[in-house]
């Protein structure tokens, strides 16, 4: 894939070319004395080629900073401020524009792979139809394009991969297929939303060095997503913590894990075990 633009154009703000910057975002449900804030004016720079953590207990807003650049909050969310992509701003924009970009050029993957995964179709026929879908390719440039992706993310012998169904996979291969349908249309920025939670810590090991993996050698942004700072010691590049809808601190990874300034930041690397940050070597069973 050629990553070189990707990597070096900047577009007239400045920002690398294919990150995501992230200013004054605020995001509420409700009216009146119903009205809840979940978003507090996050303010976070997504760059290409790096990884941005977010880390945070349940609650704390994360997860639904990651639906927002995505696109895919739900009904009566109140969104405010600004997440601009290269030279658009996604705020606002129509949900048919916002088709384009979703899953082609910003793509998510989530703590269940099989949420993403539809039980009755082969993994073929899923890759092959998402990737005409958004680039209007034949269904052998499609099946291609799929081999390849299952390649990247090392699936076993991915032509017989192609004919299987989900349920046919263990959980640490399922995440892979999932990241290789988000890869599928060479996304700019990929998020991904606890995506280790659920497996063993062997399998998470190896998911988390695909995604540094990806990352170094495709140039894409990547905003992970997990409560755990740990996994965020062992693959982010920056972490922004976060707290009741505000980020309380953020900086390189090295300095938040272990120079902390906030009491918040403290207290969930206290919480850590005694062996500290969680290690990304290992092999995947």
């Amino acid at each position: 894939m050629g990553t070189t633009n990707r990597l070096e154009a900047t577009d007239p703000g400045g920002a690398p070319r294919g990150g995501v910057v992230i200013s004054g975002l605020t995001l509420s449900f409700g009216r009146g004395e119903a009205r809840k804030e979940i978003l507090r004016g996050i303010d976070l720079d997504v760059p290409a080629g790096k990884i941005t953590g977010l880390a945070g207990e349940s609650g704390s807003g994360k997860t639904m900073t990651g639906l927002a650049v995505c696109g895919l909050l739900p009904a009566g969310a109140d969104l405010g401020g600004s997440i601009r992509f290269e030279d658009t701003e996604l705020i606002g924009l129509k949900q048919r524009s916002m088709n384009r970009f979703r899953g082609a050029k910003i793509a998510m993957i989530f703590q269940d792979p099989s949420a993403s995964l539809h039980p009755m179709l082969t993994i073929e026929a899923q890759l092959v139809d998402h990737y005409r879908h958004h680039t209007g390719a034949s269904k052998r440039a499609g099946r291609e394009r799929a081999l390849e992706m299952l390649g990247l993310v090392a699936v076993p012998h991915p032509e017989a991969a192609l004919r299987k169904y989900p349920h046919q996979f263990s959980g640490g291969q399922l995440q892979r297929i999932a990241i290789a349908s988000a890869l599928m249309c060479e996304p700019s920025v990929l998020i991904a939303d606890e995506p280790t939670t659920a497996l063993d810590v062997t399998v998470q090991a190896g998911i988390l060095r695909l995604l540094r993996k990806l990352c170094d050698e495709l140039g894409i942004a990547i905003i992970l997503v997990t409560h755990d700072l740990g996994v965020m010691s062992a693959l982010a590049d920056t972490i922004a913590v976060m707290r009741m809808g505000e980020i309380v601190e953020h900086g390189d990874r090295y300095e938040v894990i272990t120079a902390p300034r906030h009491p918040y930041t403290k207290a969930l690397i206290d919480a850590l075990p005694e062996s500290g940050a969680r290690s990304s070597d290992g092999t995947e069973s």
